[in-house]
């Protein structure tokens, strides 16, 4: 599966395509130059159970990682990853 990033100056969202449309997405608002909020996951029927949500947290964290910024996990999806991965620690806003 491959993970799209489209951003505005405000807010973003990772996103998985299939047949033309966004099957999987999670989006997030930027808070200041070093803050991004995960506020909403979405994986269509099709592709659970595929672990297309939890591709988009990491490629956010991938992302977060490759350009200096915290992560604040308020989706309940996302917030369950960060509290499961140790690892996503060094992102992780708190």
């Amino acid at each position: 599966m491959e993970i799209k990033l489209t951003e505005t100056a405000n807010k973003g969202a990772f996103y998985i395509e299939q047949d033309g449309t966004r099957a999987a997405e999670m989006t997030f608002s930027k808070a200041g130059p070093t803050l991004i909020i995960i506020d909403h996951t979405e994986v269509s029927d099709a592709l659970r159970g595929k672990s297309a949500g939890k591709q988009l947290v990491a490629a956010a964290v991938q992302h977060a990682r490759d350009h200096g910024l915290k992560i604040l996990p308020l989706c309940p999806f996302a917030k369950s990853v960060f509290d499961k991965v140790a690892e996503y620690g060094d992102v992780l806003d708190q």
